[in-house]
């Protein structure tokens, strides 16, 4: 019986997977016709056509953009780089700039303006997403030669009955067209369609032997020759290395330019009797096997001057060079990334001048903006994939606040601290501050997000707190600063002593911030009665109107009436710092603003009135911390009234603010230290 089920079991399974299979259009994928059969394709949709620019341009709107506004500059968001293929695994944050700049070449270079002659660099800090942009190109590239939109077609020869061979560099069969044919006929098969057929290029050394030979066999009858020939679909693989390429420097004595451009096949020349036959040649090559795609260079200004003259002629002309061959035409994106130590010595070097020339280097800096910052460590630290273990909050947010404090330069207003600076890259508002101020403070910088701290590193010291096996369960802010700063003194990139030092100090600045954070949330947690934050404002208002109104307040208690209570007004007011001079206008304004909601029949809700609802809940939370004896945490010595007031504070803590029980008490017992310090200033 058991083999029975299992026999089912299987066999499901491969129906499941036959199934999927047939969804996923694997036969569309790999079509193959005749050569009359690829023309009835190129005259109904001729963007089969298309080159690799234009495919790669395509490819990434295919997923669509949206325009938004950043510090009053438009720019587009493409959503091909939010990672769809993974969830947003690889997604790219806070670079919305410098991609729609990539973009641009791009969309340039697909429309034939120049820039499809250059090698793109893209030029930033380690760390700093280069890599990801690029790895984020070759599966798109993969994923779209999948589709129907994105179909490509190549050739193979016959070569004996029932037996075919591929042409080695997947050119587009249109190159079986003779050149003096070419422009006729391309005009014919793009007859009433949009879109301009325009197929560059010549067959390769390879492909060249064959329609040498077939159209000798039958006398020059290029529609006999062709019927050796079988057009197929296909789709591009970094894996198969079929379309995507990727050249890597390596040690120079075991690495030459044969690596690009292929190599002689030894053992098929004792076959074909000569080395320059093109059938005892290996075409696979990075370039050659990258064609119709792309090729990525890793670390490109670490490669020999040997391979960098290679890129010169692949760039410009489109022309590759194998041994013993004529030039051969390639059609890909070359596209190479490089840190800024390497691209210094390019700039300084001045015989490779035209390499600098016909490269468009795009800088890809580090995120600058909290908010973006954030969004890098929550894709790896977060419930779904740290099992078993609390991250307390504000814990990615310190961290990040940190790394993004390092790239930033120092603001040239004497008024403004890194810190401030910061928040207001991140959208939020400082007073005497405005978006022109925002867009002044960018332009007056000359290299920020080119230098600081790398997400790697801030990756490496969260991680290292989640594997200390000292802690409870639970990690916070200060574990990660902690080790954040003892990884300072042996960081293999930082040798600089004032850099370090300026580094310590930014640790400072955010554990500062982090105190300030941590006690506004114990704050609004104590005070977060609002049945005692209604009676509070309401008795606040009783007394402003009767103050704007030059009346008296009655007294619930004697019934007598009473001046209007200003030492409960100014306490009030003093927590969002209106000043003395300013009270009457800013009484004046809430009071017109209760006025015109009563003209329209609406109630006053002080929830909708940020600034008076904090200054609300800092009263509370003055006129309550002595009764719960917050400060009592810190000598242990708490009786029963007391720790059930505590523990309703903890409870809302957890379930407004997502502490747990272990990190709950531990920011009590940090702020409870707080308060206890400044009780011992006054007392002194």
């Amino acid at each position: 019986m058991p083999e029975i089920i299992a026999q089912q079991t299987d066999h499901n399974i491969f129906g499941l997977i036959q199934q999927m299979q047939e969804k996923s259009g694997f036969k569309d994928q790999y079509w193959e016709g005749t050569f009359e059969g690829y023309l009835d394709i190129v005259r109904t949709n001729p963007r089969v056509t298309r080159s690799a620019f234009e495919r790669l341009y395509d490819m990434i709107i295919s997923y669509g953009s949206e325009e938004i506004t950043i510090h009053k500059e438009k720019l587009f968001r493409y959503h091909f780089f939010e990672d769809p293929f993974a969830n947003g695994e690889d997604a790219i944050y806070g670079l919305e700039k410098p991609l729609m700049e990539l973009v641009n070449v791009f969309k340039s270079a697909a429309h034939r303006l120049g820039t499809e002659k250059r090698v793109i660099l893209l030029h930033g800090p380690v760390g700093s997403a280069k890599s990801t942009i690029v790895r984020l190109l070759k599966i798109g590239f993969e994923e779209y030669s999948k589709t129907d939109e994105g179909a490509v077609y190549t050739f193979a020869w016959k070569e004996s009955e029932g037996t075919y061979v591929n042409c080695p560099m997947h050119e587009d069969p249109l190159h079986l067209i003779p050149k003096e044919f070419r422009d006729q006929i391309f005009g014919a098969l793009s007859n009433g369609n949009d879109y301009k057929l325009y197929v560059e290029g010549d067959l390769c050394p390879y492909c060249r032997f064959y329609y040498q030979h077939f159209m000798n066999e039958n006398n020059g009858d290029w529609a006999k020759a062709m019927e050796n020939i079988k057009v197929r679909r296909f789709t591009f693989s970094e894996q198969d290395r079929v379309g995507i390429g990727t050249f890597q420097p390596r040690d120079e004595k075991n690495q030459d330019s044969t690596e690009l451009t292929g190599d002689i096949n030894y053992r098929k020349i004792a076959q074909y009797g000569s080395d320059s036959d093109p059938r005892a040649f290996n075409f696979d090559g990075e370039f050659n096997i990258a064609n119709r795609g792309l090729i990525e260079f890793v670390e490109i200004l670490k490669l020999d001057v040997a391979f960098l003259y290679d890129l010169l002629g692949a760039s410009q002309e489109h022309k590759i060079k194998p041994r013993k061959f004529a030039q051969t035409d390639i059609d890909e994106v070359i596209i190479g990334h490089t840190n800024s130590p390497e691209y210094k010595a390019l700039q300084n070097n001045e015989k490779m001048e035209a390499l600098r020339d016909r490269t468009i280097k795009i800088d890809i800096p580090y995120v600058t903006k909290l908010t973006d910052e954030i969004k890098i460590y929550e894709k790896d630290y977060n419930a779904e994939k740290v099992h078993g273990q609390h991250i307390a909050p504000h814990t990615i947010e310190i961290a990040a606040m940190w790394a993004t404090l390092t790239r930033l330069e120092e603001p040239q207003k004497a008024n403004l601290t890194l810190m401030q600076k910061l928040k207001l890259y991140d959208g939020r508002s400082l007073p005497n501050y405005t978006e022109d101020n925002i867009k002044e403070l960018k332009a007056s910088t000359t290299h920020e997000g080119m230098e600081g701290i790398s997400p790697r590193y801030i990756q490496d010291k969260i991680s290292n707190a989640l594997v200390n096996e000292t802690r409870e369960g639970c990690i916070n802010p200060f574990m990660v600063l902690g080790e954040l700063e003892a990884g300072l003194e042996h960081h293999s990139l930082i040798t600089n002593k004032e850099q370090k030092k300026h580094y310590r100090e930014l640790l400072a600045v955010v554990k500062s911030e982090f105190e300030d954070i941590a006690k506004n949330e114990v704050q609004k947690a104590i005070a977060a009665d609002e049945e005692a934050i209604s009676r509070l404002c309401m008795n606040y208002i009783d007394n402003l109107k009767a103050y704007t109104m030059r009346t008296k307040v009655k007294n619930p208690y004697t019934g007598e009436d009473e001046e209007p209570n200003e030492l409960l007004m100014r306490s009030i007011e003093e927590k969002v710092d209106i000043p003395e001079s300013r009270k009457d206008d800013f009484r004046r304004e809430l009071m017109n603003y209760i006025g015109a909601l009563a003209i329209e029949n609406k109630k006053f809700d002080y929830s909708a009135n940020e600034r008076l609802r904090t200054a609300l809940e800092l009263k509370l939370f003055e006129d309550q911390k002595d009764s719960i004896k917050l400060s009592s945490l810190v000598s242990n010595v708490i009786d029963k009234e007391t720790q059930e007031k505590i523990d309703v504070v903890k409870d809302r803590l957890i379930k407004n603010y997502g502490y747990c029980e272990v990190c709950a008490a531990d920011v009590l017992q940090y702020v409870a230290s707080i308060f206890a310090r400044g009780d011992a200033k006054e007392r002194e």
